[in-house]
């Protein structure tokens, strides 16, 4: 069941990176017997308010027996978690002593030597198959330095440079493949990977990374197909443990029925009505018109949404009893007992759209398996935006945000960037306070537009203080200045 009382939710796959194996936490004992973990629990008034990595929540004070205070909580890392701890790794292009000469000078004192590289291509123009291959190589370790760096932009650039000296080189299409993956764009990668598959059909990175890609486009039945190739060529325990997830989506998702829109592959248990499916489906496009009119932007690729049972979505995803929602690349969203979208329902689903958005404008990949993610937003401006897109706004929050500032005990948002989980109640309920203020003001200042130009850096490699610094002409220090006077101004009293 969705819980009626949701104030923030998060994505968590982003936030279960990066945690020790436990933390602290509450317990809160319902008088039916159930029991939620939470990282903190407080009685006000006839509520119980908590706050978990979905947010912070409240139950009524009347279904609640007691709170056990200072227990723990299993996180990312813990044996439950294992099945989703996956990398893709990028494949390798073998090479030979006598191309050691290449790989010295191509990339050497933590820079690309361009002029190096610019000898190979001459000699490439003029020269026979060899010259050709060591401009290839050239170009390839340049695309491996700028991944190293963060770079996907230009790694992309000379990945697919280097293949126009070695068009049919399985290990540079494989790599183009590869990058694309990473920045989600899983139709055009296909495209490669098929290349490639037709000059090494017996290479086991190809279906391996066409699993990869299936997945991201919904297409459980072909990843599952791929990963079995991949494992018959060669066992790997990294495709092993992506196929078991992808087996255990197929046989829940089995029985499932299938509908779809413009932006949409939805698939739903059949306690779902087909009433309520449709009505999901108009609800997100109703949501992905706004959110791309505001970011400009539409995503490439299609959006999976997966409506589950409550037991099955815990099955599934292994996601806390108090977890209301979850984007792992499908929006995955439990309905038990619900007939149609209410505006609680409505607010989750737009908050992860908005996750969704962001990760294919600032070419993220996140397939499905949660340490996949290649997340390149910070987690204040996810959260911050995902807030605002739902409509929340600072007016509740002000006054606090503004007396923590003043007291310069702010955190700085380059401590916001990473995962939150490590913090304490208190300090989780700003963080989620404070992302949203930072946005806003942004937001009020100049447009969405600033949002749009930051998000686009991102995407390109850009460090985010950086990207702020290009579009917004200041870093941290300054923003954060700047969102207390805006708050100062709009809500003080």
């Amino acid at each position: 069941m969705i819980l009626a009382s949701r104030i923030r939710t998060v994505l968590l796959s982003v936030v279960l990176l990066s945690v020790s194996s436990r933390a602290a936490a509450d317990t809160i004992v319902l008088k039916n017997g159930r029991r939620i973990i939470a990282l903190s629990a407080v009685e006000e008034g006839d509520k119980v308010k908590y706050l978990t990595s979905a947010g912070e929540l409240s139950l009524p004070k009347s279904i609640v027996d007691h709170i056990e205070k200072g227990g723990s909580v299993p996180m990312a890392g813990s044996t439950g978690a294992d099945a989703a701890n996956l990398d893709i790794t990028p494949p390798v292009m073998q090479s030979s002593g006598a191309i050691a000469e290449v790989e010295h000078g191509a990339v050497h004192d933590g820079a690309i030597d361009r002029e190096y590289i610019a000898k190979l291509e001459g000699a490439a123009r003029s020269g026979g198959r060899p010259a050709n291959q060591s401009a290839a190589l050239g170009h390839h370790l340049a695309a491996n330095f700028e991944l190293s760096r963060g770079d996907m932009e230009h790694a992309l650039s000379d990945a697919r440079t280097a293949l126009n000296y070695a068009p049919e080189e399985p290990a540079l299409l494989l790599n183009v493949g590869y990058l694309l993956l990473r920045r989600s764009e899983f139709k055009e990668s296909l495209e490669y990977l098929e290349r490639a598959r037709r000059f090494a059909p017996d290479n086991p990175d190809v279906p391996k990374l066409e699993g990869w890609a299936y997945y991201g486009l919904n297409k459980i039945a072909q990843a599952v197909a791929e990963w079995k190739r991949a494992q018959a060529l060669r066992p790997d325990k990294e495709v092993q443990l992506a196929l078991d997830r992808a087996l255990a989506d197929k046989q829940e998702e089995e029985s499932y029925k299938e509908n779809e829109s413009s932006h949409f592959k939805l698939r739903y248990s059949g306690a779902a009505a087909p009433a309520l499916a449709r009505e999901v489906l108009r609800t997100l496009e109703r949501h992905f018109s706004a959110i791309e009119s505001q970011l400009n932007f539409t995503p490439a690729e299609p959006i999976g949404v997966i409506l589950y049972t409550q037991d099955a979505f815990s099955d599934i995803t292994k996601a806390p009893s108090w977890a209301g929602a979850l984007n792992d690349g499908r929006i995955r969203v439990p309905v038990q007992g619900l007939a149609g979208v209410d505006s609680e329902l409505s607010r989750v689903l737009k908050h992860e759209l908005t996750h969704s958005f962001i990760a294919q404008k600032t070419r993220s990949a996140c397939m499905g398996l949660a340490a996949s993610c290649t997340i390149h937003a910070p987690a204040w401006i996810q959260e911050g935006l995902a807030q605002w897109m739902e409509g929340q706004r600072s007016r509740e929050d002000a006054a606090v945000l503004l007396q923590i500032y003043n007291d310069n005990k702010a955190i700085p948002l380059s401590r916001l960037e990473g995962s939150w989980l490590n913090m304490s109640g208190d300090t989780a309920r700003y963080a989620y306070a404070w992302a949203l203020a930072n946005i806003e003001y942004i937001v009020q200042a100049d447009g969405m537009g600033d949002i749009e130009r930051i998000l686009d850096r991102i995407g390109a490699g850009m460090a985010t203080e950086a990207a702020l610094r290009d579009v917004l002409h200041s870093g941290y220090d300054d923003l954060m200045q700047s969102a207390a006077e805006y708050l100062r101004k709009t809500y003080a009293r």
